[in-house]
């Protein structure tokens, strides 16, 4: 009884995948794409990081909502990170994963000029997640999530990044491939594939 009192605050063992997807120019569209494409019974969570307009509503939540059988909402402070849902960084806001599955909202500053911040989400999920990351870097401009991948790969987690040919803007997937910890480059529309048999345990290096 008392290993089951204390358990109960936190969410279950950390048994399944994080997928942390960042973009900024021609996002939304590529995002699209990828989330239609994936299962709703998908056995994990994803975390977006978008570059958005700060000083105003982001509509990005409601959009994708409609255009994938997962579960999507933008991120709130303190809630659990749960296998086919999808949370999305609010603007003016970087979204941390902590060691126990919950999703911390801050304000801190600008990282590479943005907030949120593609290196702040992949590292925190890099050290929350381990080996159990797929961080995926899709088109936009800018280098912001070069540094993150590499915080991913150090802890044997998986990145993708979305090839030249595909991406509307290829500074951030080129910056992620530069930064020599890129594991596959694929075009666009291969992506949710490679996720599904990532997750599933088709192509996981143990």
């Amino acid at each position: 009884m008392e290993g089951r009192r204390q358990a109960e605050p936190r969410q279950p063992a950390l048994s399944f995948f994080l997928v942390a997807m960042a973009a900024s120019a021609g996002g939304l569209q590529a995002l699209g794409r990828v989330l239609s494409s994936l299962p709703s019974r998908l056995p994990a969570a994803i975390v977006v990081v978008q570059h958005l307009d700060p000083h105003h509503r982001s509509r990005m939540a409601e959009i994708l909502a409609k255009r994938t059988a997962l579960h999507v909402a933008e991120a709130m402070e303190g809630e659990w990170l749960r296998p086919g849902q999808v949370r999305i960084a609010p603007p003016d806001r970087h979204l941390l994963v902590n060691p126990d599955g919950s999703l911390t909202l801050s304000q801190s500053e600008l990282v590479h000029f943005v907030r949120p911040s593609a290196d702040l989400l992949f590292e925190s999920a890099a050290a929350a997640f381990g080996k159990r990351v797929i961080a995926v870097v899709l088109t936009g401009t800018g280098s912001d999530g070069a540094m993150g991948v590499t915080a991913v790969k150090k802890m044997g987690g998986t990145v993708i990044a979305q090839d030249e040919a595909s991406s509307d803007f290829f500074g951030m997937p080129g910056a992620a491939i530069k930064a020599g910890a890129v594991d596959l480059v694929l075009p666009l529309a291969e992506i949710p594939s490679a996720i599904v048999a990532l997750v599933t345990g088709d192509g996981i290096h143990e």
